[in-house]
């Protein structure tokens, strides 16, 4: 598969609602011949599951607002400006803190796992995040399996 040069404004791209978050894929396999994939997210205060994937390393870049990245034994304050990279096979997961929503870029390596967010998530409505619900841990964790992902409970206490 041979892939085009394309450019995408901060609001194009494909846009999901994802637990509480607002992703908009920037880069998908197709795009990039499988190379990687690149979502911009933005989420409230809160924290991902830790989970681990078997497939991709996946990498954070930090925008705007306060990150806490946990990636095996390291717990990492990042603040806008700081890129995290978390290697496949190692656990992993992340906080939102402060008041604010924060915005960071995820990549992965190589690219497929963008396709989980779409299959959980919605569409989004609109470029806002979603109203606030509770996580459907079924959903997750039954598409978990198809993207050789494991997801294995709440990240450690402040």
């Amino acid at each position: 598969m041979n892939s085009q040069p394309y450019a995408l404004t901060r609001e194009e791209g494909l846009a999901v609602w994802f637990l509480d978050a607002l992703l908009i894929v920037k880069a998908n396999a197709e795009q990039t011949g499988g190379a990687f994939a690149l979502i911009d997210n933005v989420g409230p205060p809160g924290d991902s599951p830790f989970h681990v994937h078997h497939n991709e390393d996946e990498a954070f870049y930090v925008l705007e607002g306060e990150l806490t990245v946990y990636v095996g034994d390291e717990k990492i304050k990042a603040e806008p400006g700081t890129w995290v990279y978390g290697p496949r096979e190692v656990l992993h997961g992340f906080r939102i803190g402060g008041t604010s929503p924060a915005r960071f870029l995820l990549l992965y390596t190589p690219a497929g796992f963008e396709q989980y967010f779409v299959e959980v998530g919605e569409p989004a409505r609109e470029l806002t995040l979603p109203p606030a619900e509770p996580p459907n841990m079924e959903r997750l964790m039954a598409a978990a399996p198809k993207y050789d992902i494991d997801i294995l409970g709440p990240l450690p206490d402040h």
